[in-house]
């Protein structure tokens, strides 16, 4: 128990100055993963859909919506794959979800 306690503690230590490093722009280079925020209200205008219809028709809450088109609030990486879905195949994700 205490080699693995200890690989642990070391790896943890290890993990926490590249970090550091990191943080201080020295060490290696870390892996950045960016998400592509859609342009939820361009999608939205494009199916000529009002914000209620778009909401209910893709089940998205309404609040979520408008913050996303009001830039309160951006989509996650899962619901930004979801809008690009919507984006380009809008009647196959409608009628996915009419089949479920």
């Amino acid at each position: 128990m205490s080699d693995l306690g200890t690989s642990f503690g070391e790896d943890l230590i290890a993990a926490i100055e590249e970090a550091a490093a990191h943080a201080q722009g020295r060490g290696k280079v870390a892996r950045v993963h960016t998400i592509e925020v859609p342009d939820v209200r361009a999608i939205r205008e494009g199916l000529g859909l009002s914000q209620q219809a778009f909401a209910s028709t893709y089940r998205i809450p309404l609040a979520t919506l408008k913050g996303w088109e009001q830039g309160r609030r951006q989509p996650d990486a899962t619901a930004s794959a979801y809008l690009s879905v919507i984006a380009h195949l809008p009647a196959q994700a409608r009628d996915a979800l009419r089949a479920a």
